[in-house]
């Protein structure tokens, strides 16, 4: 088992625990004998990036430990249609147990990664990353932004409490572009600082200021993208935010930006569609 399959154990029993109720599937255990042993393969039914395999498997383990599972394909690499990605084999009534948890995480988090791999297709030869946000579903983050890295793009960061993100409202609050910066700056040197401007103006004073290490260039069309990075002359991380979508990436990645966030990918992304097929 990976380091990865040991953080996430928790998150598979408690969507287990979830399903199950009060402890037993009722549907599985009255029509199928006890001891009924089956074969069944997780066929993906469409193209993409798997992701999200090792839960699944964590999934028909904690089910049942003598279930024997078969991995044909890793997470990231390239799904065809009618590719089989694991066989597993065993009592009838644990897998059944365990197929729709199994199946949940790995059709979320491979729509997750084909969609990231989709823009970073589309920004090829430009220097922009593709990174994440923290529009993530609750309880799903670090899984989502797992998927993301299977996808080849980035995270941006996890959480509130790995790095300052001064965003319009922080500026409201506090009194403006100056006043935010003076007191992120007593975070200490080890912290990043990152702020959100939405105009050409705002970035001036960030500029002048001095206090941040990466600025958010918020709803700004590529024209003023451009302008913004010929601004920065490379004393900060330029990040693209807003507007973003398959159309658009490529000329705001043109523009020179450093970074390109998008909430799409985990927010509000389509599942792939996986199946379990029984074998005759």
């Amino acid at each position: 088992m990976s380091i990865f399959s040991l953080v996430h154990e928790d998150a598979v029993k408690a969507a287990l625990k979830e399903d199950l109720g009060h402890g037993r599937d009722i549907t599985s255990q009255l029509l199928i004998p006890y001891g009924t042993q089956i074969k069944a393969n997780m066929n993906a039914r469409e193209g993409g990036i798997l992701a999200g395999i090792e839960l699944a498997e964590i999934a028909y383990k904690l089910t049942c430990s003598k279930i024997k599972l078969t991995r044909h394909i890793n997470d990231g690499e390239t799904l065809k249609a009618g590719d089989t990605i694991l066989t597993i084999e065993g009592p009838a009534q644990n897998i059944l147990t365990a197929e729709r948890v199994g199946l949940n995480y790995v059709s979320h988090l491979s729509a997750i990664a084909t969609k990231t791999a989709e823009y970073v297709k589309a920004v090829e030869s430009t220097k922009a990353k593709i990174v994440c946000t923290r529009k993530t579903l609750p309880g799903l983050r670090t899984l989502q932004k797992y998927a993301v890295k299977m996808g080849g793009g980035s995270n941006h960061r996890f959480g509130l409490d790995d790095a300052i993100l001064i965003k319009d409202n922080h500026i409201a609050a506090a009194g403006g572009v100056s006043a935010v910066l003076d007191r992120a700056k007593t975070a200490g040197h080890t912290v990043k600082i990152e702020i959100e401007v939405d105009t050409l103006d705002q970035l001036s004073e960030v500029i002048k200021h001095g206090g941040a290490d990466i600025v958010m260039l918020d709803n700004m069309k590529p024209e003023q993208l451009k302008k913004a990075v010929a601004m920065v002359d490379g004393n900060l991380i330029t990040e693209a935010s807003g507007g973003v979508n398959l159309k658009t990436v490529r000329a705001i990645a043109e523009s020179g930006v450093d970074l390109i966030s998008i909430g799409a990918l985990t927010h509000s992304v389509t599942v792939l569609d996986i199946g379990l097929d029984f074998e005759n």
